[in-house]
């Protein structure tokens, strides 16, 4: 049975959270929960990159499939993320929300008992798939049973906790590893999901109310697997090339590669003339707050993505630090992340996008510092060295990242919620995946003539990214509140 319900104001929030859960609305710590079940598979992304080296060291990996480690979670995760939306605006998020944990649980544990690279790379693709599905549910709930400042400040949060996920990945990465526990050594990095994943699905069974759109929209299957083939064919090149040393196929998957985004969008375009409602709606993608939050949240993600996986090797493979100590390398950043991602909301609402210029100043400094740092000290590079740089980097990137996440979100319809977060999600994951495929490479590419020109080069394209969004955040619109709908929620 289904029950239109008002939407809920700020005193819903109030009383216990079943009982808010049963009026329609959400909690405070039901909005924890949601975040801690987004956080699991956020980090999940990140956590391999300190555990690479041991991986490679048990299972006998080659440089392309250590990237398709990473890699291949990202381009299930982007392909679905749209998919994994509309599914929970027609069927209900929170059910969504749960099946799809339940599935991630279980890739989890199959990769922590991988025996085999070829296993491990199979169960991350199964990984970012049950992701894509739950994700989407998180930012769609929030939209459709929050108002105001609540919504604004919950949003707000999403975006700290992607960031923080990534950074706390690497360092909770480090240090599982490194203790090696029962001589069980990566493998914790995948099998902490299960204890956690468990409590996250057993609270938020009882305390998140199960929305739904009032308009849901069919599953647009042509483009959804045109989107995937895109993706795929573009980032198996970027990830094999190099290692293959550009084979004929490569680039022919190059070409393909623009052919099949050309055709999506011209089925998308027709799509939406019939009165459907694609994949990626040219109509939604046209807001202003879409069409140029998505170009930047894309450029960010592509900068971030490769920062986090080089930096990880840097310090292992180049200045020959374990896997403990390549975590704790990247605590500054993480610390700063947090402390900032706690202001931003504040920040935003009073400076604007003022506050994402800054952040992306201050990130800016520190990149450029820390790569000072890295070439001029080479090789007797401490991890208190970077401290200050990192620091920098993380304080100025939590700005930049919780303001765009707010800004592309804030003339959604709320009927288009899990459309919105899918789209916006997709890209950002997309753009992690590319950063990872394409910079890696670079990477990896320059790395045996010298690990920190390696770093540099790659460090110098995100630094371009960076200045380029700070002058860019000038064209995003003004944040203003989005419309409210009425929820639809099981009775």
């Amino acid at each position: 049975m289904r029950t239109t319900l008002p939407a809920p104001r700020a005193s819903v929030a109030q009383g216990s959270p079943r009982a808010v859960a049963q009026a329609g609305g959400l909690h405070p710590f039901g909005v924890f929960i949601l975040l801690a079940g987004a956080f699991l598979p956020i980090m999940d992304f990140f956590i391999t990159n300190v555990a690479l080296p041991s991986i490679d060291a048990e299972l006998h990996a080659s440089a392309s499939s250590l990237e398709l480690v990473i890699a291949g979670y990202g381009v299930a995760y982007a392909a679905l993320l749209v998919l994994g939306g509309r599914l929970g605006d027609r069927y209900g998020r929170h059910r969504i929300f749960l099946g799809a944990l339940v599935g991630f649980i279980s890739a989890s544990l199959t990769c922590g008992l991988a025996p085999s690279v070829e296993l491990l790379i199979g169960a991350r693709i199964v990984q970012g798939a049950t992701a894509a599905l739950l994700i989407p549910q998180v930012l769609a709930t929030f939209h459709h049973t929050l108002e105001s400042e609540r919504k604004a400040r919950a949003v707000a949060l999403y975006g700290a906790t992607s960031g923080i996920a990534a950074v706390v990945g690497q360092l909770v990465g480090g240090l599982l590893v490194s203790a090696d526990i029962a001589g069980t050594s990566w493998r914790p990095i995948f099998l902490v999901n299960v204890p956690i994943g468990v409590v996250v699905l057993l609270v938020s069974a009882r305390i998140v109310p199960n929305t739904r759109s009032d308009q849901p929209v069919g599953v647009d299957l042509p483009g959804t697997v045109l989107f995937a083939a895109t993706l795929t064919t573009l980032l198996i090149p970027l990830t094999e090339g190099h290692s293959l040393g550009w084979p004929w196929w490569t680039w022919a998957m190059f070409a393909l590669a623009v052919v099949l985004g050309g055709i999506t969008f011209v089925v998308e375009k027709r799509a939406e003339r019939r009165g459907e409602i694609p994949l990626l709606p040219p109509s939604l993608l046209r807001l202003p707050s879409m069409s140029r939050g998505l170009l930047m949240v894309l450029a960010f993600s592509i900068g971030f993505g490769a920062f986090m996986f080089v930096f990880a090797l840097t310090v292992q493979n180049g200045l020959h630090q374990d896997a403990l100590h390549g975590g704790l390398a990247i605590l500054p950043m993480a610390l700063l992340f947090f402390a900032g991602s706690l202001l931003a909301p504040r920040l935003i609402t009073r400076f604007g996008r003022a506050t994402l210029a800054v952040g992306a100043v201050v990130q800016l400094a520190g990149l450029a510092l820390l790569v000072t740092v890295i070439v001029e000290a080479w090789p007797h590079v401490s991890l208190w060295a970077m401290a200050v740089p990192l620091a920098l980097a993380g304080a100025g990137q939590s700005m930049l990242f919780a303001g765009l996440f707010r800004s592309v979100l804030a003339d959604v319809p709320a009927h288009l919620a899990g459309i919105g977060s899918g789209v916006l999600i997709t890209l950002q994951q997309s753009g992690l995946a590319l950063g990872v495929a394409a910079l890696g490479t670079l990477y990896l590419a320059l790395e045996p003539h010298s690990v920190p020109h390696a770093f540099a080069a790659v460090e110098y394209v995100q630094l371009a990214i960076i200045a380029l969004l700070a002058v860019g955040v000038a064209a995003l619109p003004r944040f203003t509140q989005a419309s409210a709908r009425e929820p639809v929620i099981d009775a």
